[in-house]
C-alpha cells in the first residue's frame, strides 16, 4: 500500500496532507448539504409525514453508529480511497471487497446525478420552467464544470469546496432562522394530519435521510490526502455531521413553517424555494435559488472527487477492471472522465425520483457488508466495539427493511432493479476476480 501511495501522489497529483481539516470539512458537508437539503426534503417527508425533522435526526444517529466502522478503520490505515481499502483489509482483494466497493461508487455516481438535475430545477425556478430539455443540458453542464474543477488538483477542490460551504451554510441557516421567525415559529406542516404516515414510513423515510448525510464517506476516501489523517479523519467526519445535523433542522423546521405536508410533497424537487416565497417574498425567494445553486454545484463538486479517487484506487487495487479507450494520461483523469459520462447520463435518461432510491438500496447493503467485516475480521486489530459494530449493523438492516417494505409497496420494479444491479455487480466480480474471498482475509480471521 505504501508503494501505491508514493506512485499514485507522484502520478496523479494528489498529494499526502494536501487537504486541511477545514477543506475536508467543507468537502464533506459540500456532499452532504447539497444532496440532503435541496433534493431529498420533499421525498423524505413523503414517507415521513409532519415528524420529516425527526428522520433527520434519526439519520444522523445511525450514520454516527455507521461512522464508527470508518473511523476505527481509517484510524489504523489512512488512505486515499479509504472505503475500497477497509473492504480490502476485512474480505481481501476478492468480489466480496470489490462488489460493495463497486455498490459505493455507484450510489455516488446516482447522487451525482441526482443533485445536478436539482441544481437545474432550483436555476429554472425563476421562469417558470420544471421540466423539457433545459434540465438535462443545465444537469450536464454543473458536471462538466465540477470535472474541470477537478483537473485543476486537490488545492482548487478544497479552496473552492471551503468557499462555497462557508456562503451556503450561513445562507442556509439564515434561511431556516428567517422563516421560522416570520411564521411565529408555527409549524404548518403539523397541521396536516398524521394518520397515513405510519411507524414503517418514518423508518423507511431514514433510509433517504442516512443518504443524505453519506457524503461523510468523501472522507474516509480522500483520507490519505487529510493533513495528519489519524486524528482528523474522525475528527472531520463528526464535525461534518455535527454540522449538517444542525443546517438540516433549521431547514426542515423552517421549511415545515412555512408549507403543509401536501404543499412540501407537491414542491418536492424545489421545496426550499417554495417555502421561501411565502415567507420571505420575492427577495427571499431569489436568495434561496441563489443557495441552492452554490450548494449543489459544491455537491456534484465534491462528490465527482470523491468517486474519481475511489474508482482510481479500485482500478490500482486491480479490483475493476480498466482501459484507457486511447486517453493519454494518468488513471485518475480516466476515471474523472468516465464518472462524468455516466452521471452526465443518468442525468438525461433517468427519473432521478426513482434513482436516489436506487442509491439508498445500494448504500445501506455496501454499509452492513463494511460492518460486518470489521466485526468479523478486524475488531481486534483497531480495537473497536463489537456492541457498537452490531448496533450499527442493527439499525442499517432495520431500515432497509422499512424502506423495501415501502417500496415494494409503492414502486416494486425499483426493489427488482436494485436486487439485480447488486447481483449484476457481484457477479461481474467474481467473474474478474474468480474468488469470492481472498486467503488474507481468512488469515486475519485466523489470528
Amino acid at each position: 500500500m505504501q508503494k501505491h501511495n508514493k506512485n499514485h501522489d507522484g502520478n496523479d497529483g494528489y498529494r499526502e496532507g494536501s487537504i486541511s481539516l477545514g477543506g475536508a470539512v467543507a468537502m464533506g458537508t459540500g456532499v452532504m448539504i447539497g444532496a440532503g437539503i435541496f433534493a431529498l426534503t420533499g421525498q423524505i417527508a413523503q414517507l415521513a409525514g409532519p415528524l420529516f425533522p425527526l428522520a433527520f435526526i434519526a439519520g444522523a444517529i445511525v450514520t454516527s453508529f455507521s461512522a464508527y466502522s470508518y473511523i476505527k478503520m481509517s484510524n489504523a490505515w489512512p488512505s486515499a480511497g479509504g472505503i475500497a481499502m477497509i473492504l480490502q483489509k476485512c474480505y481481501g482483494s476478492g468480489a466480496v471487497a470489490a462488489g460493495a466497493a463497486l455498490l459505493m461508487a455507484l450510489s455516488m455516481v446516482i447522487a451525482e446525478s441526482l443533485v445536478a438535475r436539482t441544481f437545474a430545477t432550483y436555476v429554472l425556478r425563476p421562469f417558470d420552467i420544471t421540466g423539457g430539455p433545459l434540465v438535462p443540458v443545465l444537469a450536464v453542464a454543473v458536471i462538466v464544470f465540477a470535472f474541470l474543477v477537478n483537473i485543476a488538483g486537490n488545492r482548487s477542490v478544497g479552496l473552492f469546496s471551503l468557499i462555497m460551504a462557508a456562503i451556503k451554510i450561513g445562507g442556509i441557516a439564515l434561511f431556516g432562522i428567517a422563516a421560522l421567525w416570520s411564521s411565529g415559529f408555527q409549524f404548518a406542516a403539523a397541521s396536516e394530519t398524521a394518520e397515513t404516515f405510519g411507524v414503517t414510513g418514518f423508518i423507511a423515510s431514514v433510509a433517504l435521510a442516512i443518504l443524505a448525510f453519506k457524503g461523510f464517506t468523501t472522507i474516509t476516501n480522500s483520507g490519505g490526502e487529510i493533513t495528519d489523517p489519524h486524528r482528523n479523519v474522525g475528527r472531520t467526519i463528526m464535525l461534518s455531521i455535527a454540522i449538517c445535523v444542525v443546517v438540516y433542522l433549521l431547514v426542515a423546521f423552517g421549511v415545515g413553517a412555512s408549507l403543509t405536508i401536501d404543499e412540501i410533497i407537491a414542491a418536492r424537487d424545489y421545496s426550499l424555494a417554495q417555502a421561501a416565497e411565502p415567507a420571505l417574498g420575492q427577495v427571499g425567494f431569489y436568495l434561496t435559488v441563489v443557495l441552492a445553486a452554490v450548494a449543489t454545484a459544491s455537491g456534484v463538486l465534491a462528490s465527482v472527487f470523491a468517486v474519481s479517487r475511489m474508482l482510481t484506487m479500485l482500478t490500482e487495487m486491480k479490483m475493476i477492471p480498466h482501459s484507457h479507450f486511447g486517453m493519454s494520461g494518468a488513471v485518475q483523469r480516466h476515471m474523472l472522465v468516465y464518472t462524468v459520462v455516466i452521471a452526465s447520463t443518468l442525468a438525461v435518461l433517468f427519473d432521478l425520483g426513482r434513482i436516489a432510491s436506487l442509491g439508498a438500496f445500494f448504500y445501506l447493503v455496501m454499509d452492513m457488508i463494511i460492518h460486518w467485516g470489521v466485526f468479523r475480521y478486524r475488531r481486534t486489530e483497531v480495537g473497536a466495539s463489537s456492541i457498537v459494530l452490531l448496533s450499527a449493523l442493527s439499525l442499517d438492516a432495520i431500515v432497509l427493511a422499512a424502506f423495501t417494505v415501502m417500496k415494494l409497496q409503492s414502486d416494486p420494479m425499483i426493489v427488482l432493479y436494485a436486487a439485480v444491479g447488486m447481483i449484476a455487480v457481484f457477479a461481474f466480480e467474481r467473474v474478474y476476480l474468480s474468488r469470492w474471498l481472498a486467503p488474507q482475509a481468512a488469515h486475519s480471521h485466523g489470528e
